[in-house]
């Protein structure tokens, strides 16, 4: 469905009538009800009122935040870059500690902006405010907040903004631990026109040590591949090239189905729908990739020669403390299996540094993995604590400089084997989607391969959202500079 088809939807409405139970069509009542709201607000103020969504975290919540923008424009706001808004909403991630700290320093920033502004609304919605601790430190202090919901009732978003408009002096806060609701009929701001992600299941069941992601996104559930067809089909109609398949740990796609379906099975589907013409998906989690799913990535060129496989560590002691379910061996093995199938394929990974009770000696056989793989790039972190996590309350937590000093020399060699393997193509002619713009010249284009490597080349505007054939000149680290092929 398109944005028109939600307007008609939305403009049929009877706010007068109680709001219905049914969703999707009981949020599309409270569009129409804010609408008549912030209509009002807006007359008074002389002028439109504006919004700002600020995104923390992941591809999930990034997909999220398109919901979120398009609600909000259905509503009547109107969108602007800046956080000086008449609504800004935090999107919120918790995977880290230092991401709750940058939302609370931002937050006083925010506190600046509505002392200025009578009509200005702050919202927090995200896996951050599913944490008790979070929320309690909000209603103690930070009371200028409007509106706090989580992950599990980001569909209700249209609901909470119509109450949030009705007692503007109040904090609304509304929390659930756990739903099996799976709402994606809502109106959606695609960042760009000719892609889009498309959310195939919610939550993850895998438990890793470190990580709080099931505890605030709740357990796996998958959606009906009849619905995930038939929104790819809605989006393709729209203009959409390439969809990215979305979930947690996307692997274990089917199995909370009634009749449960596999991945690969899905991922087969997708590639018969006419007109698309690329489909990534992530994140993959290494002990559900199954043979069936390299081999159907192998036999069709739509799914994208890239994938994300996160590693953690090399270590198969602190891959069992992680809970992670594979050894060293098994991933060095499964990436053999990928490369044989699809030997062009670019591999992506993260690595975590510092895990609690890692030595030299685990430390330098993550460093191994990385030289036997040669991934493209990674993403390298700093083990982060986080309270409600097992491995937080773990003895033997690693020195602040034994982390740092090992954190300097993963991200070299990561860096160092990653340029070597990207500048494999070098003189390769490769389709590339044109996406923007270039953002430091204004006289290039910028797009990507299907194995998701950033190309640079001479163009112009008109070029967005194309595929075009682009022969690559040189490679400067992790990017291509090339020029485009005209082909007949």
């Amino acid at each position: 469905m398109n944005n028109q088809s939600y307007e008609q939807i939305i403009n049929s409405i009877d706010t007068r009538k109680p709001a219905p139970e049914n969703e999707p069509f009981r949020q599309y009542y409270f569009i129409e009800r804010a609408r008549r709201k912030l209509a009002e607000i807006s007359g008074k103020a002389g002028r439109p009122l504006t919004f700002n969504v600020v995104t923390f975290g992941c591809q999930m919540n990034a997909r999220d935040s398109e919901k979120l923008r398009g609600i909000l424009e259905e509503i009547g706001y109107r969108k602007v870059e800046t956080e000086d808004a008449d609504l800004v909403l935090y999107n919120t991630c918790t995977v880290r500690e230092n991401a709750n700290t940058r939302v609370y320093g931002r937050l006083g920033k925010l506190h600046s902006y509505k002392k200025k502004n009578p009509h200005m609304m702050i919202g927090l919605c995200g896996c951050m405010m599913q944490e008790d601790h979070v929320v309690t430190k909000l209603k103690e202090s930070y009371r200028f907040v409007n509106l706090i919901f989580g992950t599990h009732n980001i569909y209700k978003a249209a609901e909470l903004i119509s109450e949030a408009l009705d007692h503007p002096d109040r904090m609304i806060i509304d929390i659930r631990q756990s739903s099996d609701r799976m709402v994606e009929q809502l109106p959606v701001d695609r960042k760009y026109p000719f892609k889009s992600g498309v959310n195939i299941m919610y939550g993850c069941n895998n438990f890793c040590s470190y990580c709080i992601v099931p505890y605030v996104r709740g357990r796996e559930k998958s959606r009906e591949p009849i619905e995930i067809i038939q929104e790819i089909e809605g989006l393709v109609a729209d203009g959409v090239r390439e969809v990215m398949l979305l979930g947690q740990n996307v692997n274990s796609y089917g199995k909370t189905l009634e009749n449960p379906v596999s991945f690969a099975r899905l991922l087969e589907q997708v590639v018969q729908i006419d007109g698309l013409d690329r489909v990534r998906f992530m994140t993959s989690h290494p002990k559900d990739l199954s043979d069936e799913l390299i081999e159907v990535m192998a036999k069709y060129p739509k799914i994208c020669r890239h994938l994300h496989l996160p590693l953690q560590s090399g270590s198969t002691k602190i891959l069992k403390d992680m809970n992670r379910r594979y050894t060293k061996e098994s991933y060095l093995a499964l990436v053999d299996r990928i490369r044989a199938a699809i030997p062009d394929i670019s591999l992506t990974t993260d690595i975590i540094v510092g895990y609690p009770g890692e030595t030299e000696d685990d430390f330098l056989e993550t460093l191994d993995v990385v030289e036997k793989v040669r991934y493209d790039s990674a993403f390298t972190f700093i083990y982060s604590r986080r309270s409600g996590t097992p491995a937080a309350s773990m003895e033997d937590q690693i020195p602040e400089d034994v982390v740092k000093d090992r954190f300097d020399r993963l991200l070299a060699l990561v860096q160092k084997t990653g340029r070597e393997q990207t500048s494999r193509f070098t003189g390769q002619d490769k389709d590339v989607l044109v996406e923007q713009i270039n953002e430091q010249d204004e006289s290039l284009v910028t797009g990507r391969m299907d194995n998701n490597i950033v190309v640079h080349f001479p163009g112009d505007g008109s070029l967005i959202g194309q595929i075009v054939t682009v022969h690559l000149d040189e490679c400067h680290g992790f990017y291509y500079m090339g020029h485009r092929i005209e082909t007949v």
